[in-house]
């Protein structure tokens, strides 16, 4: 048997994100939750839905580059959306200058995908909606 060395690499890619609902990623995922030693995912999909919708949730989700938090997060994604929850996925390295970025650069690119993503299943927020909420977290982020 001879190696497809161009699948080969498709497959083992670090910067390409599995998508785990699509069949044809669905081969290639590996679940490492028993060398972890938890599921993460499943542990942050609980804590969402159990306190959705009457309390927000923050939880940061770290890691090593092409270590699979991409791939994780689809799978997240992907169980949220199943239960009927609407989820914005956006990879910040392509709003953001990586380089130069301060907490504004961020919030603004979490707000411009968040408009955008609802705009799209046409739902329209008020007017002056994320002026007032950045108001409240530049507040909120100011060094004491």
């Amino acid at each position: 048997m001879q190696l497809d060395l161009p699948r080969f690499y498709k497959a083992c890619n670090p910067s390409r994100v599995l998508t785990v609902g699509k069949p044809e990623d669905q081969k290639y995922y590996i679940d490492f939750s028993p060398v972890r030693g938890s599921n993460i995912i499943r542990e942050l999909e609980r804590t969402i839905t159990l306190l959705a919708p009457e309390e927000a949730t923050c939880q940061l989700f770290t890691g090593h580059i092409g270590c699979g938090k991409s791939t994780e997060l689809m799978c997240l994604k992907n169980n949220l959306e199943q239960q009927g929850f609407h989820v914005v996925y956006f990879e910040s390295s392509q709003d953001l200058d990586m380089a130069d970025i301060d907490i504004t650069d961020i919030l603004l690119a979490i707000a411009r995908q968040v408009s955008a993503s609802l705009e799209e299943i046409d739902i329209r927020l008020k007017p002056g909606y994320f002026t007032n909420l950045f108001t409240d977290e530049s507040d909120l982020l100011q060094p004491i």
